[in-house]
């Protein structure tokens, strides 16, 4: 089932939910501030072909006692909840109709930053999961294009104050990437909401 507010699409083997609007202005203007300043960011480095590059973004990963989390090679043991990060997630849980016990915060300073094509398909995230992302900020493309498939199948302005609900069969049969651009973008801060099923230890 598609439920993006922009357009009826009928994308297959997917579960998505796009909520335009899901806080106003000025309360998403206060978390991006809040957020910017007091998050632990961090930019760790990956190996490509035998080189270390750093991460084209800003990260921290915040979460319950004993929810590390691995992903492209990198461990990230959970900074604890803060106030603000912890009320964001009642209200994404109110929405989503799941529990969640972990974020991932991604910060796209300007249009060099990127997240390139990827599935959140990690085993500890369970068969079928529900990643909720909540978008501050510089409005951001997000893409869609089926596994094994070059093009992108599907676009969609993720804006300010957003909140985009993957579940279902979606990350196994899609990906999805925010690209770079050379348009001018004002820092966009990510807050992907998850909930890790194993390894909470």
């Amino acid at each position: 089932m598609q439920l993006f507010a922009d357009a009826c699409l009928s994308l297959p083997d997917t579960e998505l939910r796009l909520v335009p609007g899901w806080v106003d202005a000025a309360l998403a203007d206060d978390w991006l501030a809040q957020l910017l300043a007091d998050t632990a960011w961090q930019q760790p480095e990956v190996r490509l072909y035998g080189r270390r590059h750093p991460v084209p973004r800003l990260l921290a990963w915040y979460g319950d006692a004993g929810c590390h989390y691995r992903y492209s090679g990198i461990s990230h043991a959970p900074l604890p909840w803060t106030p603000l990060l912890n009320g964001i997630r009642q209200r994404v849980e109110a929405t989503a109709g799941q529990r969640l016990n972990g974020v991932l915060l991604n910060l796209y300073r300007d249009g060099q930053d990127a997240m390139g094509w990827h599935s959140d398909d990690e085993a500890i995230l369970g068969r079928n999961p529900l990643i909720a992302s909540v978008s501050l900020g510089g409005e951001r493309r997000f893409d869609l294009r089926r596994k094994g498939v070059s093009r992108i199948e599907h676009s969609v302005a993720l804006t300010h104050g957003s909140l985009l609900v993957m579940a279902g069969a979606t990350q196994h049969h899609w990906q999805h990437q925010v690209a770079r651009t050379r348009k001018h973008c004002a820092p966009r801060l990510n807050l992907t909401f998850r909930f890790l099923r194993s390894g909470q230890s």
